[in-house]
């Protein structure tokens, strides 16, 4: 096989993300090996109370030798994890699990060259804990990547939020028309390198209807000049766009990327129209990052009723 594999964190421990992982492997829509990293204990208990049935493969974290792997087996590097069941609560029990995977995933990839990797959800509350607002940003800091972007990828629709996971009421102080140039640069960076095109690139403001009742707005002094600059070299960027109106069916259809200024400003809709049917892209990173969209959901948990569709989409676009 001479795909390069595809790295996979399996994160929080308490998800349902081994649960999407045996649904997804049995749906085999690729062809490229998989390498997951996490506990074989927990991935086997919980492989025997959802009822699948796979063999796994142990592979050390050294391991170098690609072109030996199929997917006849789960080829898993092992990270210790002691539980006592296998739906726990989550908590702050399994922080050093967690940052333990994501360091052999990332020396992994670092040692080998590859380009390749998928991270399953972790809690921002117990695991983050403040001091990075999102996986996004924890992987920025540890390749030391200076500028990267949230991109939720969909083929007919992709959004990306200026900001990712802020209170609403800091918001505003972090958007700076520095900021907005960056976004759009690694927007069409990606779009250029994968799909060999500009994409149409539609911009909202941050107040209601883009207007506000005191002078100086955002979309006065940032968001409307930024784009007026932007435009002299694209012409398919155009905004901003009244976060209530850019979602209708007849302005969708005419653009490739929605950036909000905000994070539900952009997902909440963006889910309500694909579900599950789309892919967290970390832009600006070494190697390409998709993260599942969707989160921990423990209320789910052991239910084996979760939806797959996201990291199918997640695979295939890395089997490309």
């Amino acid at each position: 096989m001479n795909k390069k594999p595809i790295i996979i964190v399996s994160g929080e421990p308490n998800s349902v993300f081994f649960e999407i992982f045996f649904k997804s492997i049995k749906s085999k829509h690729y062809k490229s090996p998989l390498i997951i990293i996490g506990s074989k204990k927990l991935l086997q208990k919980q492989m025997k109370q959802l009822g699948f049935s796979f063999e796994i493969n142990i592979i050390n974290k050294n391991f170098n030798q690609f072109s030996k792997l199929n997917n006849k087996k789960i080829n898993l590097i092992n990270i210790e994890y002691k539980f006592n069941n296998c739906f726990e609560k989550i908590s702050n029990k399994s922080n050093n699990y967690i940052k333990k995977s994501f360091a052999v995933a990332l020396k992994i990839i670092q040692q080998n060259k590859l380009s390749k990797f998928i991270n399953g959800p972790v809690s921002k509350k117990y695991f983050l804990k403040g001091k990075t607002l999102g996986i996004t940003e924890y992987l920025a800091k540890k390749t030391r990547s200076n500028e990267v972007a949230m991109l939720i990828f969909n083929k007919n629709l992709s959004v990306s939020p200026l900001t990712t996971h802020l209170a609403l009421k800091n918001v505003h102080k972090e958007i700076t028309k520095q900021k907005i140039y960056k976004q759009i640069n690694l927007i069409n960076s990606f779009y250029k390198k994968k799909f060999n095109k500009l994409p149409r690139i539609a911009i909202t403001g941050l107040n209601p209807h883009c207007e506000s009742n005191f002078k100086n707005s955002e979309e006065d002094k940032i968001i409307i000049p930024a784009i007026k600059k932007l435009r002299l070299k694209n012409t398919k960027i155009n905004g901003p766009f009244p976060a209530d109106t850019i979602f209708t069916k007849s302005l969708i259809k005419k653009y490739d990327v929605i950036i909000g200024m905000y994070h539900d400003q952009v997902l909440s809709p963006m889910k309500a129209l694909y579900n599950f049917d789309a892919i967290n892209i970390t832009l600006g990173l070494p190697f390409t990052r998709i993260s599942p969209d969707h989160g921990p959901n423990y209320s789910m948990l052991g239910k084996n009723l979760s939806d797959p569709k996201s990291l199918i989409q997640a695979l295939k676009f890395l089997d490309k």
